[in-house]
């Protein structure tokens, strides 16, 4: 004979039921709304890590007087062949041989500009037109990172490939040096070369832009991950740049690649002062 549950045993299990189907009803999908939202808005996969200016200053004591070469040396050591090795075609605009002033070694800081998709100023009156020059670098490409500059800085700029503008300045460029910028490298473009090289700021560049911002680029981000020069540079990286071009180290790998390097560098000198005795060359500041 069939039996049927009394009325109140099949209302508790119902309420019994319903109690359980927020566990697998489909709340996931506001959830997931929210990440595509959040998708939509912007997101950036690689980190920005975050050093004090004394863990800077360790990591560059002991890169202190490593050559590209020396540091490429260590990089193949840690594991990292081919790695970290920016274009070839990206190098210093002026040279120093004998006190080797062009070269730099500090922590990347970075920018990335773009193109402007924006009208340009067209024909106006002077006084129109500088204003709406101030008013594009005050809010389409100002200078923030300017702010995180500070002992030690390499400043490295993704720039607007193609664009024939100099965001790099013979004015600009000692205004960094003056917050403690040891030297700028940039996949792209600069201006004032001239006045540039007379002022002996470290400056690796691709060639010669001769525009202003205005009209020309924005500035997209400030301290994200760039790509330079075929190099991916994360904020805190290790930057060696000297006449062999420019290397990235990332940071989780620097004290080791230093600690090679040195032996390299040490072994080298050692080497060579002993053939400049033979030669009677006297000894300069490579072998020193």
């Amino acid at each position: 004979m069939k039996r049927t549950l009394p009325l109140l045993a099949v209302m508790l299990l119902m309420g019994a039921a319903l109690k359980l189907l927020p566990a697998f009803a489909p709340a996931a999908e506001p959830a997931a709304r929210s990440d595509a939202d959040a998708l939509r808005a912007g997101r950036n996969f690689i980190p920005t890590p975050a050093f004090t200016e004394e863990e800077d200053q360790k990591v560059l004591d002991l890169f202190k007087g490593l050559r590209v070469s020396d540091v490429v040396d260590g990089m193949d050591a840690v594991g990292l062949q081919d790695i970290g090795l920016v274009s070839p075609q990206i190098g210093p605009l002026w040279r120093d041989t004998e006190h080797y002033a062009h070269r730099i070694c500090g922590i990347a800081v970075t920018a990335r500009y773009v193109p402007a998709n924006k009208p340009p100023a067209g024909l106006r009156p002077e006084a129109e037109f500088g204003k709406w020059v101030g008013q594009w670098y005050k809010e389409m490409a100002p200078e923030t990172f300017t702010e995180i500059l500070r002992k030690g800085t390499v400043l490295v700029i993704d720039g607007a490939e193609g664009a024939d503008v100099g965001p790099i300045g013979s004015n600009n460029i000692l205004g960094w040096k003056l917050k403690g910028c040891v030297g700028v490298v940039t996949n792209t473009t600069a201006r004032d070369t001239d006045e540039i090289t007379a002022e002996k700021v470290p400056l690796y560049y691709r060639h010669p832009g001769r525009g202003i911002g205005p009209g020309r680029i924005e500035l997209e981000s400030v301290n994200r991950p760039v790509e330079c020069g075929g190099a991916l540079v994360v904020p805190g990286d290790v930057i060696v740049a000297d006449g062999d071009g420019v290397v990235v180290v990332p940071r989780a790998k620097a004290e080791d690649v230093a600690r090679y390097a040195r032996k390299i560098l040490e072994d080298d000198k050692r080497g060579r002062r002993g053939l400049y005795q033979k030669l009677g060359m006297p000894e300069d500041d490579s072998v020193r």
